[in-house]
């Protein structure tokens, strides 16, 4: 009976196996987080697949790149590579809530610059402007991702430094 006991790795002090360390830091706030990553990184391949196709037409025509559609696919490319970075289960993401405010800006920045030329331009059948007319509600989408998690992480940061932590028995752990 007791050897049975031993072979289940029940004893108290025994730490937990890569397997269970996931199970208990994927709580639903964590799941939430995962899925708008997951919404972001599409969104920025997306953005870079609308904006980079101007960029390869102008390779291809030997002319220069356009400054604002590089702008917009290296915004897209940055996006995609910290929200794959920042999805990771393991990893506080909310700890680099500076970052989600810096790719809102950017977004910002880039609905700015490209809502101002498209969105009241009147297309009269012109594939490229009904395509840029749809990649700018892109970066609307994106710009609204990036706020959210910014401000999650904001509130998650801040209240993770009024809380205590288990060594000093004040408090509550952080999420």
């Amino acid at each position: 009976m007791a050897l049975k006991f031993f072979s289940r790795g029940s004893m108290k002090g025994e730490k937990a196996g890569a397997k269970n360390r996931l199970a208990a830091n994927l709580t639903l706030s964590s799941a939430f987080r995962i899925t708008l990553r997951l919404f972001q990184f599409v969104m920025g391949i997306v953005v870079i697949g609308l904006y980079a196709t101007d960029l390869d037409r102008a390779r291809k025509a030997g002319v220069y790149y356009d400054s604002k559609w590089m702008y917009a696919t290296i915004v897209g490319a940055i996006a995609s590579l910290a929200s794959l970075i920042m999805m990771l289960p393991l990893i506080r993401a909310w700890f680099f809530f500076g970052v989600d405010a810096i790719l809102f800006i950017l977004y910002l920045t880039a609905f700015g610059i490209f809502g101002k030329m498209f969105i009241k331009e009147d297309p009269e059948g012109n594939k490229d402007i009904v395509r840029m007319k749809r990649a700018v509600w892109c970066l609307l989408t994106n710009m609204i991702l990036w706020l959210i998690t910014a401000c999650y992480g904001a509130v998650i940061f801040w209240k993770s430094r009024k809380a205590s932590t288990s060594l000093t028995g004040r408090g509550q752990e952080h999420p």
